[in-house]
């Protein structure tokens, strides 16, 4: 097998996954961060390639998507759309009231970006307290998804 074939692999492996996601927890929307800046070329281009696996199949499913810049999400989680990864997770532990130190920092880049889409289109809720326990919340579908259903 070649590399490129793995690499190909992989792509469907992303785009199938997605679909199952999809499938078992039904969202209405998919918030993804958009790529912006990687000191690897070919890094960036496999990043985009995997995102479009994983747009694609959203689409595919006629699910509307969204994306964010990674500055963007960082302003809506700490306030600071220049804070490090780890103040993110630490921001993210807060509003979310459940330990997220047993995920990597790509996981918590993942909810914030889950979290800066909530905000962007929930006007009038400015708190996780706020937020009603049903499985279209997407903090209440990733704990589900750990097995951790433990949002009040």
């Amino acid at each position: 097998m070649k590399a490129t074939d793995s690499h190909l692999l992989r792509l469907s492996q992303i785009f199938q996954k997605t679909q199952e996601l999809i499938h078992e927890f039904k969202p209405d929307e998919l918030a993804i961060e958009a790529p912006f800046f990687a000191l690897n070329v070919q890094s960036l281009l496999k990043l985009g390639r995997a995102q479009g696996a994983a747009i694609a199949a959203a689409l595919s499913q006629e699910i509307p998507v969204f994306e964010y810049f990674p500055k963007k999400v960082k302003q809506a989680v700490t306030g600071n759309g220049n804070a490090s990864k780890q103040q993110v997770a630490a921001m993210l532990h807060t509003l979310l009231q459940t330990n997220v130190s047993d995920l990597s920092l790509d996981a918590t880049d993942a909810l914030g970006v889950a979290y800066c889409h909530f905000l962007r289109h929930q006007p009038h809720s400015k708190s996780i307290g706020s937020i009603p326990k049903h499985t279209k919340n997407p903090f209440y579908t990733i704990q589900k998804i750990r097995g951790l259903d433990t949002i009040p």
